[in-house]
């Protein structure tokens, strides 16, 4: 009998046996990494996983900046517009902890007319689109816009985002490495489902950002001298739109379930529990 086995079976087993190995330490590998990046937000006053720091975080948003203009159109022609909503977030970062972020913040309005969005990069790139900016009438209503987005911001949940991804990739690669087998077609099927896996826990984790964004943005746009009543009407607004058969890119971007104004309106009472102050711009 020969010393070692040419048989498939044995053959299989060993390579199964080796997949499962290799999974298994890139598993735990990425499990590890991700548990050992604890960094406490300041304003927050939550400990979170991060792995890069602020100025990785302004570089990393300066770097996508024109990309992200170049898809929505670029920059605004609207000169007033675009000074309006600069002053606005400039308001806001001035009047509240932003402020004492080591952020670079800096507030876009997009030329995009058909497109209704608003979103920001990590290190402080705030971007409105033309298309939702039509929309906001008032200071106070793109103060909730730009609230919210600052939120983003200095909550680092781009950089949260990152970690988390880094550790859904790693968990996703090694249930790749342990179940799929070249030599059976059949196991192909398992790969992508682990895959959709790693996609469903990014999901859930963005909805709690938007939460939080939100509660931070009424903070935040309070603090600024806007009436946080305001986000609410955005919010009115962004629901008619979608009424109206074309769902707005911003829901997309930033989950919208149905006790969305409810949950604000939770906000300004635990914020605020004995009365938004008086005198606030709507």
């Amino acid at each position: 009998m020969p010393l070692f086995s040419s048989s498939n079976e044995d053959r299989g087993g060993g390579i199964g046996g080796g997949r499962l190995l290799i999974a298994l330490a890139v598993a735990a590998f990425s499990i590890v990494s991700y548990l050992s990046t604890r960094q406490s937000n300041p304003v927050t006053g939550k400990t979170q996983h991060i792995a890069i720091t602020p100025d990785q975080e302004i570089a990393l948003g300066l770097q996508a900046e024109p990309q992200m203009e170049q898809q929505y159109g670029g920059e605004s022609s609207d000169a007033a517009a675009r000074a309006r909503v600069e002053r606005v977030g400039r308001q806001i970062v001035e009047r509240s902890p932003a402020g004492k972020t080591p952020y670079q913040y800096k507030y876009h309005l997009l030329a995009d007319p058909q497109t209704i969005n608003a979103f920001a990069l990590p290190g402080g790139q705030v971007f409105v689109t033309e298309a939702l900016y039509k929309h906001l009438d008032t200071d106070g209503k793109l103060a909730g816009v730009l609230g919210h987005e600052t939120g983003h911001v200095v909550a680092r949940h781009s950089a949260a985002q990152i970690a988390k991804a880094r550790l859904t990739q790693g968990l996703t690669g090694a249930a790749v490495i342990a179940t799929y087998d070249p030599n059976d077609p059949s196991s192909r099927r398992d790969a992508a489902v682990a895959a959709i896996v790693g996609q469903l826990v990014s999901m859930r984790f963005s909805r709690q950002d938007e939460s939080e964004a939100d509660d931070l943005g009424v903070q935040f746009m309070t603090q600024a001298g806007y009436d946080p009543h305001s986000m609410i009407d955005v919010m009115e607004i962004l629901e008619k739109e979608a009424g109206g058969g074309r769902q707005p890119e911003f829901f997309s971007t930033h989950p919208n379930p149905g006790h969305r104004i409810e949950q604000i309106q939770a906000d300004i009472q635990k914020d605020f529990p004995n009365g938004v102050p008086s005198g606030l711009e709507k």
